[in-house]
């Protein structure tokens, strides 16, 4: 059987000009167990040193609950800081809107301070991408769009997305906005198919938009399956990864990147080997019938 189009090495961040890999590291976890600038350094290096070139962090991470606000955005910029030639290196992302101990802030007031924020704390001069964290139902998207279009006008922004946000929203937010929303982040893994069937999707195709899945493992779910589901789509999984030699996280990230909508995983771990060895989902080869076993699998029942 005809396998399914292998994701290209290479694309571009939506509509923009913005050059990224098909796989992105994610740094939700970066600055956990008083990690260090030197061993935070490590990860990033095992990331670009993989071909991964797509780096995505938030303000909020790092954040306990008390205080840390920013603290892997800190210590990212620590790291850059340290050796300025890994900056031409990366696409960096990040995002905000998420304001403790208030759920979520869009007004315009507090995302220009948030972005000046992130820009300091990184050390950078700009974001390549900033994405907004969560919806804040309290702000017109409007003004959202116009704080937004202020920072890209002034330099301080290349381009622009947005997370956890429904297909509503994007389009109000889009309705507004006159430079491109070029992402969309939700989560997405063999575990969290809605997104395949709701239009979510099909959202993100017709916009032009590049999906940036968090939590394409499932929470860890699909390194240790418990419930049947979950073991039904692991067995389905392990079909693929075992035929090919690469591991189960491998053959989950390139069974999203196998979807026409260029699903970008985000790798979530802070494990240099596990950071490195998700490039090799480049090179894991899908059939139809291969890559439909999976959904059935997650779905837990046939397709019409």
């Amino acid at each position: 059987m005809t396998d399914l189009t292998p994701p290209a090495a290479e694309r571009h961040l939506g509509t923009s000009d913005i050059a990224i890999s098909p796989i992105a590291w994610g740094m939700w976890r970066l600055a956990d167990n008083g990690r260090s600038a030197g061993e935070a350094a490590r990860l990033v290096h095992a990331a670009l040193d993989a071909g991964i070139t797509l780096l995505d962090t938030a303000d909020i991470y790092g954040f306990d609950g008390e205080g840390g606000f920013g603290d892997a955005e800190s210590l990212l910029g620590e790291v850059l800081t340290a050796e300025p030639g890994l900056r031409g290196r990366m696409v960096l992302a990040t995002k905000g809107g998420i304001r403790p101990p208030l759920p979520y802030d869009q007004s315009p007031a507090y995302l220009a301070e948030a972005i000046d924020a992130s820009l300091r704390r990184l050390k950078v001069e700009t974001i390549d991408l900033y994405q907004i964290h969560r919806p804040d139902i309290l702000a017109h998207p409007q003004e959202v769009a116009r704080a937004l279009e202020d920072a890209v006008a002034s330099g301080k922004i290349r381009a622009l997305g947005v997370s956890n946000f429904t297909q509503s929203q994007i389009e109000a937010l889009v309705h507004f906005l006159d430079p491109p929303l070029v992402t969309t982040q939700p989560e997405i893994s063999p575990l969290r198919i809605d997104c395949f069937e709701n239009g979510e999707l099909d959202q993100a195709m017709r916009l032009g938009l590049t999906p940036m899945a968090w939590s394409p493992l499932g929470g860890g779910r699909l390194l240790n399956a418990e419930s049947e589901r979950d073991k039904q789509v692991v067995a389905a999984l392990d079909l693929v990864a075992n035929a090919q030699g690469v591991s189960r996280a491998v053959a989950a990230y390139s069974w999203l990147m196998a979807h026409p909508a260029g699903i970008v995983p985000i790798i979530g771990s802070q494990s240099a080997e596990r950071i490195a060895e998700g490039a090799e989902a480049l090179g894991v080869r899908w059939t139809r019938q291969d890559w439909y076993a999976v959904l059935v699998a997650a779905r837990g029942e046939d397709l019409p």
